[in-house]
């Protein structure tokens, strides 16, 4: 934990970035790839994140301490809290220290844990940042309720914001459903590519965009600038996704944050596993590879291995890798209105960070 921010194991590197630019592992925020190298830059971001920390407490308690229990239970788990960072990234170009810039950016983490909540539960999951998650501790419909409570006060904060974050906040959460929705029942006659790329940018790049949105419009941004963070923060969410899905294959370690392969062993469809499974290559890989990852979850452990070899050597992991940079080029190209000085470097560190990161 560095005062507040606390950083997961899939996000820590030694590496250092090529023709010298700071990499991952340098400064307080090398884990997550952001080079901060104004001092009062720093200071500022994570004095804002410590109030955030403070408050994301505060907010969760209930009259019920089952309830309080359970909210708390992902705040105090911890993560990496990268979207109250990018509100606070995204303040620097006004006032970063307007009052209702942490209160947005609770709003933010809150409405993400809720989605936490009941992404566990879907997913059947046993264990969520280390720690046993809510809906095996406490039951699914525990953990379902508490995520709609969560939801709840996020609304509630919001509504303090004014009407414009009331109706920002739920648009953003309508996107998050619908992506979520569009994952549950698949493709549905659209390309699955095209259409995985579409749930990452509703269940992700939304919530990213509205948290660099939030930190423009309650820090006194101008609304050029307001839009550029916006466009800068949806792709950027997609770019950190989908460069997890190249580490999850590409890793020999748990630099993911999770034991490589695992999406392969539960049959999640990962960028690199739609390119293998489209692609017409003919050579003796790629078909051997095509075969095994039709035949879904690879639970023997043979036939995992044998596909987590030929995915690291395809040439479908390569073009994976192609896609993950130009989506880091084209979150850089969306800063261009925004003003030199270390808030958009810090901004473009990232973009340096995930294009590197899977390299």
């Amino acid at each position: 934990m560095v005062d507040g921010v606390v950083i997961p194991a899939g996000e820590r590197s030694g590496a250092t970035g090529p023709g010298g630019r700071p990499g991952p592992g340098t400064g307080q925020f090398g884990a997550l790839g952001l080079h901060l190298a104004d001092p009062r830059v720093e200071a500022s971001v994570l004095g804002l994140l410590e109030r955030v920390e403070t408050d994301l407490r505060a907010s969760v308690a209930s009259a019920d301490p089952l309830v309080t229990e359970a909210a708390r239970h992902l705040v105090e788990a911890g993560g990496k809290r990268f979207r109250p960072l990018l509100v606070a990234l995204g303040a620097q170009f006004g006032d970063p220290d307007g009052a209702q810039v942490v209160p947005a950016a609770v709003v933010m983490e809150l409405t993400h844990l809720a989605t936490l909540y009941h992404d566990d539960v879907m997913d059947e999951a046993a264990v969520r940042r280390g720690a046993p998650s809510a809906n095996s501790r406490w039951t699914n419909s525990v953990a379902i309720l508490v995520g709609d409570y969560l939801f709840a006060r996020a609304a509630d904060i919001a509504a303090d914001l004014g009407p414009e974050a009331v109706r920002l906040q739920a648009r953003t959460f309508a996107r998050l459903v619908h992506g979520q929705i569009a994952e549950t029942v698949g493709p549905r006659g659209t390309d699955p590519v095209a259409h995985y790329l579409h749930v990452i940018a509703e269940k992700t790049g939304s919530l990213i965009a509205t948290s660099a949105r939030f930190g423009g419009m309650f820090g006194g941004a101008s609304a050029e600038h307001i839009e550029a963070l916006a466009g800068y923060g949806e792709i950027i969410g997609v770019a950190f996704q989908l460069s997890d899905d190249l580490l999850d294959i590409a890793s020999e370690s748990v630099q993911s944050g999770k034991t490589p392969g695992t999406d392969l062993r539960e049959g999640v469809p990962t960028l690199p596993v739609l390119y293998a499974l489209a692609a017409d290559d003919s050579d003796a890989a790629s078909v051997r590879l095509r075969e095994i990852l039709a035949t879904g979850p690879l639970v023997d452990d043979a036939l995992h291995a044998e596909a987590l070899g030929l995915l690291r050597e395809s040439p479908a992991l390569k073009r994976a890798r192609e896609t993950v940079r130009s989506y880091a080029e084209d979150a850089r190209s969306r800063l261009a209105p925004l003003p030199e000085g270390p808030a958009r470097r810090a901004l473009e560190s990232l973009c340096d960070y995930i294009a590197d990161r899977t390299s």
